[in-house]
């Protein structure tokens, strides 16, 4: 059509920019004209053509170098387990008793093992000092100030026990003050009337001395274990009711140790079980990590 319109109408129909002809094809946004956009490796053979694992290259090499997603998820949780596994190992075959670690819930042994402190522990055999107790491998206080020898900021080893031997009752860490025989009057031959608040052998049930054992007291107690109402209130402490000697700390770590027992107490299933479900939940947390990463 002639005139202005028709010179509008011709406009329309001719390509603007030169874009458009017979050699025109869409292009995506990011690659070369004509090309669809990457979806990534559809095959095996294509992963292995752009450098990755797949499945099929043997899945030992997949689990080990897979380099995304889930997959590197559970490799990162097991090396974690494993670790762990090996170091529990180490510190069982070091201290030669289990478990090895035990956390303090009261301040008794404070200045120099405090409430919620970690402490590593030894078989009572390991380790053993010339001055020990024939048979224990513990050296008390008494004979600690003769030798020199000392733990945790004062003569004499300092002992993890079972309180009248009674397996349901919480362990204590206290230190070993002295040995006794039985029917020893101790309170008048070994004992320092400054940890006695006052008492006699007449007031104190395990005296004269029920059995050969050790004396002990917390050393921010005022008074031996022994004595009524005070310490661990237990009669003198026999060596098969010592499980282990503290040989060091970890402040404040122990928290985490009263927190799985309370769990476990809680819920009233084994230590295996709440280990179990702890890395599940892990093993969730770091999956989702995982695939949320770009």
């Amino acid at each position: 059509m002639d005139g202005p319109d028709g010179e509008r109408t011709r406009d329309r129909s001719a390509p603007r920019d030169g874009r458009r002809g017979s050699d025109w094809a869409p292009s995506d946004r990011h690659g070369d004209p004509g090309s669809a956009p990457d979806a990534g490796p559809r095959t095996a053979a294509d992963a292995r053509d752009r450098g990755r694992v797949a499945i099929e290259d043997g899945p030992v090499r997949w689990l080990r170098e897979a380099d995304g997603g889930p997959i590197a998820a559970v490799r990162d949780v097991a090396t974690s387990v494993a670790i762990v596994a090996v170091v529990g190992l180490l510190l069982f075959a070091i201290s030669g008793g289990w478990p090895p670690l035990v956390a303090v819930e009261s301040g008794s042994m404070e200045p120099h093992i405090s409430q919620s402190d970690l402490v590593f522990i030894v078989d009572e055999g390991r380790f053993a000092d010339e001055d020990a107790i024939a048979g224990t491998g513990v050296v008390t206080l008494a004979d600690g100030r003769e030798t020199d020898h000392e733990r945790f900021g004062l003569a004499g080893d300092v002992v993890v026990f079972v309180p009248n031997g009674d397996p349901t009752a919480t362990s204590v860490i206290h230190r070993a003050h002295f040995w006794v025989e039985a029917d020893e009057n101790w309170v008048e031959t070994k004992a320092d009337p400054a940890a006695m608040n006052g008492a006699t052998c007449a007031d104190i049930a395990s005296c004269p001395a029920p059995h050969d054992g050790f004396v002990t007291k917390g050393d921010a107690n005022r008074a031996y274990d022994q004595l009524p109402r005070s310490g661990a209130e237990t009669t003198v402490v026999k060596p098969e009711w010592v499980t282990g000697k503290a040989m060091l700390r970890v402040p404040h770590l122990g928290e985490l140790r009263l927190a799985f027992d309370s769990i476990r107490a809680l819920s009233g299933v084994g230590s295996a079980a709440v280990l179990v479900a702890s890395g599940a939940f892990a093993l969730v947390l770091f999956a989702a990590a995982g695939a949320r990463k770009p």
